[in-house]
């Protein structure tokens, strides 16, 4: 009886998080109702292993919050005090942007990027922690860079492991998505170790960033950010997502169209009064794949708030739920 009364009241608050179903006519559903600290940008959400979640994000110096229950979040500083001193060799102000956050190694891991607004003079670089908290953080320095003669850019970074290799996936415009392996030890990306592309478009600007792969049964699963972010309700990012059975790829939609020709499932776009959904995460926790990402809430003022969704999977593609 313990035993069934422990899966009962674990079952009964697992269905205390689901969200709302689709808003008829908009065929996608809302994201969970939250309450609290709902403001963020590009968030990368992970399930502390001393309980309760951190959402890291674009904004301040890091920007963090804190969760006991996915549904209510609280300002919880920066994930650093102050910027490290080379952050300001890639932007006046030393703001970091789009950070990823994983475990490893007895560590957690925030990836992150410095850059200035439409340039790809940019670097990602990596802190680690003990405990995933904000204040906690050592800065370990730069990740990969990427210069004016590079065909890609070098934000956006999101870190997964395969076949026992570890891999950074990153990218915005400047032709698309790519991916590079990286040292476990250091966490940096290998000396000589070649940039695989994953996914453009077929014109220019190659509206497509902020990727995040993931595995589900004998697949890698790319998500990205297609279109344009950061205008508050008149951005138009939604989320689009390929597969392949190998790490570097070549990814392709459910049609067979490759990523790198322009394809991709829609996920997730604008609906109701959330609008230009993108800047997405994917992250596991009791069992449930979540999808992380922000909205511009058009009921006010195309405020950047945070959005979660569970992930289903139906003959082995993702849907939101």
């Amino acid at each position: 009886m313990k035993r069934l009364r422990v899966v009962v009241v674990a079952a009964a608050a697992l269905i205390a998080l689901l969200p709302v179903t689709a808003r008829a006519g908009t065929g996608y559903p809302d994201p969970l109702a939250i309450s609290g600290q709902q403001i963020i940008h590009d968030p990368a959400v992970i399930a502390l292993k001393s309980g309760g979640y951190a959402a890291y994000s674009t904004g301040g110096v890091i920007g963090a919050r804190l969760s006991k229950d996915l549904r209510h979040w609280t300002d919880a500083g920066n994930a650093f005090a102050e910027p490290p001193a080379w952050w300001f060799e890639y932007n006046d102000t030393g703001d970091p942007w789009a950070p990823d956050i994983s475990y490893r190694a007895g560590r957690y891991w925030l990836y992150y990027a410095v850059s200035s607004w439409g340039t790809n003079h940019s670097a990602i670089g990596v802190a680690t922690s003990p405990s995933g908290l904000p204040g906690t953080w050592t800065d370990q320095g730069k990740v990969l860079t990427s210069g004016t003669t590079d065909p890609w850019n070098a934000i956006d970074p999101a870190i997964v492991r395969a076949d026992g290799r570890l891999w950074m996936s990153f990218g915005s415009y400047w032709t698309g998505i790519r991916m590079v392996e990286l040292s476990p030890v250091t966490g940096k990306a290998l000396p000589g170790a070649g940039v695989h592309h994953l996914a453009t478009r077929p014109d220019a600007p190659y509206a497509v960033e902020g990727p995040s792969v993931v595995r589900h049964g004998r697949y890698y699963y790319l998500f990205a950010s297609y279109d344009a972010c950061c205008a508050g309700a008149n951005s138009t990012y939604k989320i689009r997502v390929g597969r392949s059975t190998a790490i570097t790829g070549p990814y392709t939609d459910s049609k067979g169209t490759p990523l790198l020709e322009g394809g991709g499932d829609l996920l997730l776009a604008g609906h109701g009064r959330y609008l230009g959904t993108g800047g997405e995460s994917v992250f596991r926790t009791r069992g449930q794949d979540w999808l992380a990402y922000h909205y511009y809430d058009a009921e006010d003022n195309g405020t950047p708030k945070l959005g979660l969704n569970r992930l289903g999977w139906v003959h082995d593609w993702p849907v939101v739920k």
